[in-house]
């Protein structure tokens, strides 16, 4: 995949595809009676030279386990009605680590409607 924002050219991209929870999410009545799945994806693009490990070190790079914490924080927080909220939130969350320039970012509802694979949102940010 290529970088959707010419400047991240000197970016490396980290990724979780298809993260699987249970999420409180939505607002018709039967979203809200129980948690239902929800997929997502992270993109994360971090700056090539604040993450290019010297000494093959986890802390010199941005650990998935960031990405899952954040994600999992978030959907135990509480309901949520839109999809666009959580991606909004969970942009907002990923870009306060100093690490990460942008975030490319989508959830979808699996098990909305039987006649289609998912319903879902997806968003792209960056810091200024």
């Amino acid at each position: 995949m290529t970088p959707p924002n010419p400047l991240l050219v000197s970016c490396r991209r980290l990724f979780i595809k298809d993260l699987d929870v249970l999420a409180r999410i939505g607002i018709h009545d039967f979203e809200l009676g129980a948690p239902q799945r929800l997929l997502i994806d992270v993109d994360l693009y971090v700056d090539l030279k604040a993450t290019s490990p010297s000494s093959d070190n986890i802390e010199e790079v941005v650990d998935y386990d960031f990405i899952r914490q954040v994600v999992f924080k978030r959907i135990e927080a509480g309901h949520i009605n839109l999809q666009e909220t959580l991606c909004d939130e969970l942009a907002q969350l990923l870009l306060a680590n100093a690490k990460v320039l942008a975030v490319q970012l989508s959830t979808r509802k699996p098990d909305v409607y039987p006649d289609c694979s998912a319903v879902g949102v997806e968003i792209f940010r960056c810091k200024s």
